[in-house]
């Protein structure tokens, strides 16, 4: 009984444990391969295959930032997985390799170990000088940057060090050895949410215009600044569209293609319901009720004969059939509304997850929009969207809204949902524009914030 159990349960785990071990190498090489593929198609589908340069003026700032962010990333994963890589090769001696073969495990050939290697080395071998910037910070606060002609340690000289590490116990020079960093481009500028100044901006940004204005190479400037926000403008429209347009189509798609036909074909006349929810019901039975009173009542004013009461039952009973059959397009309708709009959502979350770098710019444009506006035309939109949103009559919009989302899925609107949403949700949108106001507008526009305290009074 114990070796029928050892051979059924505990053998094959060890088996494929030992698997697991004797193919650590090849795993780890292979995971670094991935790790410089991935690089390599950045640097194709956004640099046309040239290193990823940080100082190009083809994309914004926070889309530079996702593109360092990602390659310092992948440069962690290839040099932790070649280190797993080295000492597992280690590991593994011959009779592992023996074992290995009895086991049925094929290692790769030593020509395609060296050509992934190879490949390896010289997509990170362009990034040297980037991969010491992020290993730097790894000191912590046991160093600090001290000016290049600050330097002597033990009578140690260094000819134009670009940049020095010097430890503070003063056991560690160390030189890292980059290109000279280009003046900061005027355009990666702090947000504004962050930038606190003694002089007023105003008076800050008239004397950096004039300097601007003054700078023999600011034609060139001004060119390269607005053909960067030409391309950002195109590129947030383009995706704003595509964020309206896309789920629309994939609702109205999916709806007709492929729900539609499926309720179709399950939901069978014999049994199918005719009514999703007793507001549906009520909402039939009224129909009728108004039926038959506009029939007697037609027949009571009229000069003809009176009708009989079968001629009045029969037409109840069209009325009944055609207000059956209305109603039951109206609940097959609602019951597809929910998967069409499950797949909307997909479309969504998909759109969003392949166009990190649309919503960089996305953001950066409207920051730009939002910021450019003057201190009126802020207090008005934050005037406009408090008064729709958290306003004396947003009760009503939001329950014309939870009232139609209800009705789009088909399901009964519970009167007592939507009033304790009423009752908290726009208090908390209140809470949350007043937080807004007080923490973020009243330091980056105190006029705006004084504006909109006169407009509103």
């Amino acid at each position: 009984m114990n070796n029928s159990i050892f051979n059924q349960k505990i053998y094959p785990f060890l088996l494929s444990t030992y698997r697991w071990y004797l193919q650590t190498p090849e795993r780890s090489l292979e995971e670094a391969y991935k790790a410089a593929l991935k690089i390599k198609s950045i640097e194709d589908r956004y640099f046309n295959g040239n290193t990823i340069d940080f100082n190009s003026s083809t994309y914004s700032s926070s889309v530079m930032d996702y593109f360092e962010s990602d390659l310092k990333k992948e440069l962690k994963l290839v040099r932790m997985r070649l280190t797993e890589f080295r000492f597992s090769r280690w590991c593994v001696n011959e009779s592992n390799q023996k074992a290995a073969n009895k086991a049925g495990i094929e290692y790769l050939s030593p020509t395609v170990i060296l050509e992934k290697l190879n490949f390896i080395d010289n997509i990170t071998s362009k990034y040297t000088d980037f991969h010491q910037e992020t290993v730097s910070p790894s000191l912590g606060n046991q160093s600090t940057i001290i000016p290049n002609d600050a330097v002597s340690h033990n009578n140690l000289s260094l000819t134009n060090p670009p940049g020095i590490i010097k430890s503070k116990n003063n056991d560690l020079v160390e030189r890292i050895y980059a290109p000279t960093s280009p003046p900061e481009d005027p355009r990666k500028k702090r947000p504004k949410a962050d930038s606190m100044g003694i002089l007023p901006r105003s008076i800050l940004s008239t004397i950096g215009r004039l300097q601007i204005e003054l700078d023999p190479n600011s034609e060139q400037d001004v060119v390269q600044n607005f053909r960067q926000a030409q391309r950002r403008t195109i590129i947030s429209i383009r995706f704003i569209l595509l964020l309206i347009i896309i789920p629309l189509l994939v609702h109205q798609l999916s709806k007709a293609l492929v729900v539609g036909p499926l309720v179709d074909r399950f939901r069978t006349s014999q049994a199918e319901q005719v009514f999703l929810n007793e507001e549906m019901e009520e909402a039939a039975l009224l129909t009728l009720q108004k039926f038959e009173e506009r029939i007697k009542f037609e027949n009571l004013i009229s000069n003809a004969p009176p009708l009989a009461l079968e001629e009045i039952e029969t037409r109840m009973k069209q009325k009944a059939s055609e207000v059956a059959e209305e109603f039951r397009r109206e609940s097959a309708n609602a019951i597809k509304n929910v998967f069409a709009d499950i797949f909307s959502v997909a479309a969504v979350i998909w759109l969003l997850i392949v166009s990190k770098p649309s919503i960089m710019v996305l953001k950066d444009f409207f920051d730009n929009v939002v910021y450019g506006l003057s201190d009126s035309a802020k207090a008005f939109i934050i005037i406009l969207f408090t008064d729709i949103f958290v306003g004396f009559h947003s009760p009503h919009g939001w329950e014309v809204i939870l009232e139609g989302v209800t009705r789009h899925w088909g399901l009964p609107a519970n009167r007592d949902f939507i009033f304790l949403f009423i009752a908290t949700f726009p208090v908390i949108l209140d809470t949350i524009f007043k937080y807004w106001i007080f923490r973020y507008l009243n330091r980056i526009s105190p006029s705006a914030v004084a504006t909109y305290r006169n407009m509103n009074e």
